[in-house]
């Protein structure tokens, strides 16, 4: 693993905040960028309500080298992308990075009900587009 001593501790905490957050209702919405690998996401990246990541992005345990190492066998093709990790349901949508705050507003207005003591206390969820921008952009790949 990469992480030092200190950010494994930081981990845990982190994990024990998220639990604080579902008990509470608070999605936790985690965005996976390149690369997201080791101990992040076998901790706190793994844990979201919903798991976004950006196009292309390596996900994983620990590299595509090592596991080939490890099992002595070929890889799929794709093997840790975000695409591949969407087909295999680890993710939940792959979107552009230009469109992840539509995306997370759009999340947040579906997963925190109008009129929720969460949403009175955060207020109204704005992402300062257009009105026009609620149709479904070609660059978001949703799991099915």
């Amino acid at each position: 693993m990469y992480e030092g001593l200190l950010s494994l501790m930081q981990m845990a905490k982190t994990s024990g905040a998220l639990a604080r957050l579902r008990e509470e209702n608070i999605p936790f919405i985690s965005v996976l960028t390149h690369p997201t690998m080791a101990g992040v996401l076998a901790s706190f990246a793994g844990l979201g309500d919903v798991t976004l990541a950006e196009p292309q992005a390596l996900i994983g345990f620990t590299g595509p080298r090592v596991i080939k190492q490890t099992i002595k066998q070929d890889l799929p093709k794709g093997f840790q992308t975000s695409e591949f990790n969407l087909e295999h349901g680890l993710i939940d949508i792959v979107v552009h990075r230009k469109d992840l705050k539509s995306t997370i507003v759009d999340l947040l207005e579906y997963l925190v009900p109008r009129g929720s003591r969460q949403q009175e206390e955060a207020g109204p969820v704005s992402s300062d587009m257009p009105e026009d921008s609620d149709s479904q952009d070609d660059s978001i790949q949703w799991s099915e």
